[in-house]
């Protein structure tokens, strides 16, 4: 059972922002920047593209109104999106505020190292511009 499963199956607590009976979208506590939200499916599934058709073409629909909230919240040029998939085994995109791509960069030095309290008041800005 991978983490994101232990999430789903609320065996490990989670900053939730949306959830539907194919998805779940949480912050991501080891952030590239502030608002980082994770969309996962959830069934288990190791890679993006092993999804079933149907789940990939819900995902951006799910993730959409996430990212517009994303935009509303935090100062960005857009919403960007990434899928790499490597830490965690199960098929997941990443949300993230961006003014320059560099910004989805996860091979830079210096993630977010956020509070508790800290990710709790992310939370309740997205949720309130959901």
């Amino acid at each position: 059972m991978t983490l994101f499963s232990k999430i789903i199956n609320g065996q490990l607590p989670c900053y939730k922002i949306a959830e539907s009976q194919q998805f779940i979208a949480f912050l991501d506590v080891f952030p590239l920047r502030e608002g980082h939200v994770l969309v996962v499916p959830k069934i288990e599934v190791d890679k993006i593209f092993d999804l079933p058709d149907s789940y990939l073409q819900e995902m951006l629909v799910f993730a959409k109104p996430i990212a517009k909230a994303i935009e509303k919240t935090f100062p960005c040029a857009r919403c960007g999106v990434e899928v790499i998939g490597l830490e965690v085994p199960h098929a997941h995109m990443h949300l993230i505020p961006i003014n320059t791509a560099n910004d989805l960069n996860f091979a830079q030095p210096g993630k977010i190292k956020a509070t508790d309290q800290e990710l709790q008041q992310v939370q309740e800005k997205l949720l309130a511009n959901l």
